[in-house]
């Protein structure tokens, strides 16, 4: 095992929210780079989005309880509008029954899009999570408990293209390019798909243990050949090239319980975070010039950190690249790594 974070040296900051927290996000913004979104998770109805900043200096969160805002369900996933440029708007999506979208104003945050791609059905088919394309921002694509991915235009508040993805439901959805994403389901599949030609998707990958979901998706930003996954209940990660399909890069086995979130280092690319059941971050160097497949299973992590419960998610910061925030019971923890 290699090198622990240094918690006296690097510093990890806690920030205690007043319920559970599942979902969150960074702000993508250059003059809000540490500033984050943290969405409740609670079985009832009435749940709760927060955002917080982060001032490194003194290492203390500043809750914007002005700009705090309820939520329908538990939020699957949060994101802020992908730009650094201050001079775009200051927006925030999150998902659960419907994908909805939020401006963020001085002095609160009010809903500014409610978008329902199943009009002909009184009923909404659950979000399980979306990707907002950093390369074209009026893009979201979400996926969805009844087998399809959505790709909404934002800015006229319309579906753009929607597509039966899977057999099962999808878990998980991940933007690779220009066009091209790809989706993860209950039917143990990962599916390249490319919007020039709907009809069609490309399985790179399916769970070798039957009948298991594949829950979790993050293809790497910084390097389009590679994406990695998670499966339903399992402690190992697998990093795919998508240039050889069916056969893993690797997969990376330390974890002692099931992995829950995976996050890619901004720019980069070259790390990998994982966090699980176990209570453990990982930080791997998967990307390492000359790697051999025979030596995968013997890949160590770089960094470990021990948190005192289980870690439900992570998010390595796009702006601020030395930072990374994991979220377990009512606390949200920054990372400098």
């Amino acid at each position: 095992m290699q090198s622990p974070i240094d918690t006296k040296k690097a510093g990890v900051s806690t920030f205690i929210a007043q319920w559970p927290i599942y979902s969150l996000g960074w702000s993508v913004r250059c003059d809000k780079g540490l500033r984050l979104a943290v969405g409740s998770f609670l079985e009832d109805h009435s749940n709760k989005v927060e955002l917080v900043q982060f001032d490194p200096d003194t290492s203390d969160f500043a809750p914007e309880s002005h700009l705090a805002f309820d939520h329908p369900y538990a939020p699957t996933n949060i994101m802020f509008f992908p730009s650094e440029d201050p001079s775009c708007p200051d927006l925030i999506a999150t998902s659960g029954d419907y994908l909805r979208v939020w401006e963020i104003r001085e002095d609160r945050t009010e809903l500014k899009a409610l978008l329902n791609g199943n009009k002909s059905s009184e009923f909404s088919s659950a979000i399980t999570s979306f990707d907002w394309a950093s390369f074209d921002t009026r893009r979201i694509a979400t996926c969805s408990v009844d087998t399809t991915c959505t790709i909404w235009d934002v800015e006229r508040e319309a579906v753009d293209a929607q597509l039966v993805a899977h057999d099962k439901e999808v878990y998980d959805v991940s933007w690779g390019g220009f066009n091209v994403f790809a989706s993860v389901s209950g039917d143990g599949s990962v599916r390249v798909f490319d919007l020039r030609d709907k009809e069609r998707s490309t399985i790179i990958y399916e769970n070798p243990t039957a009948d298991s979901p594949l829950l979790r998706l993050e293809w790497n930003k910084a390097d389009p050949k590679s994406m990695a996954t998670v499966g339903i209940d399992s402690s190992k990660v697998v990093v795919l090239d998508i240039r050889f399909p069916t056969t893993p890069l690797m997969e990376l086995n330390r974890h002692k319980a099931s992995v829950n979130a995976i996050s890619w280092a901004p720019r980069v690319g070259r790390q990998l975070c994982s966090v699980g059941d176990d209570s453990r971050v990982f930080i791997w160097d998967v990307l390492t010039a000359g790697f051999r497949p025979e030596n995968a299973g013997e890949v160590e992590p770089e960094m470990w950190y021990g948190s005192s419960a289980e870690i439900n998610n992570v998010r390595w910061s796009p702006v601020e690249m030395d930072w990374i925030a994991i979220t377990y019971l009512n606390k949200l923890q920054l990372l400098k790594v």
